[in-house]
């Protein structure tokens, strides 16, 4: 059973699909910089990245090598592949929208730290936010790979940076399944969400689901 939410001393939030409209932005980016290794292998990096959003674009590059193409030598492709990947992705990143209701709900829960734990890149996450002036909502930290999620949660949360009551809002089954383990309550935002076995992994777990966080807020709101 989902709190109050200004019964939660901090919320964490993915950034794909919760706080950015960027999953497709990504996903095509995938698909491009695949696209010279052939139009199946492209489609099944797609279809790779699609099934296990939320971890890191050098876990998925590293499976695309080893498993997909199947190259001999893996650092001969893959700082090219990151790089092209990186360049595709910011444009992106910079122009999708921002979720609605983001800028009230950080209004309504004044005394709550937030932080960013996303699958995305580190150093991208912090500027991107930080040039579209969003880095401010999140006083606890942007946090990002190639740190995993489920570390940087337990990094967090050992350091006393993430302290509960805390909730996770995030779009995937990675993002459940870290939320879990770290003991944070998860709310699940399919609007923007790329996890197409959502219904039937959800079905038998007593989640809270919203299209985006302008619902949750209306919903909290309606309390």
């Amino acid at each position: 059973m989902l709190r109050p939410l200004a019964d939660y001393r901090c919320l964490a939030f993915d950034c794909d699909g919760v706080v950015l409209d960027s999953n497709a932005v990504k996903t095509q980016a995938f698909h491009q910089v695949a696209l010279p290794f052939g139009v199946p292998a492209a489609q099944a990096f797609v279809d790779y990245h699609q099934a296990n959003g939320g971890i890191s674009r050098y876990r998925k590059f590293e499976y695309f090598l080893q498993q997909i193409v199947r190259v001999d030598d893996l650092q001969e492709h893959l700082p090219m592949l990151l790089d092209q990947y990186a360049s595709a992705v910011r444009q992106g990143l910079l122009a999708c929208a921002v979720a609605p209701g983001l800028q009230q709900l950080r209004e309504l829960l004044p005394h709550s730290r937030w932080m960013i734990v996303s699958g995305g890149d580190e150093a991208e996450l912090r500027d991107v936010f930080a040039t579209r002036g969003l880095d401010a909502l999140f006083d606890g930290g942007i946090f990002g790979s190639p740190t995993a999620k489920d570390s940087i949660l337990a990094r967090e949360q050992a350091s006393g940076n993430l302290a509960g009551p805390a909730l996770f809002l995030g779009d995937s089954r990675f993002d459940h399944q870290c939320a879990d383990a770290a003991g944070l309550d998860f709310v699940f935002l399919q609007g923007w969400s790329e996890f197409h076995d959502a219904p039937s992994y959800f079905v038998d777990k007593p989640v809270t689901q919203y299209r985006d966080i302008q619902a949750l807020l209306e919903a909290e709101k309606a309390r």
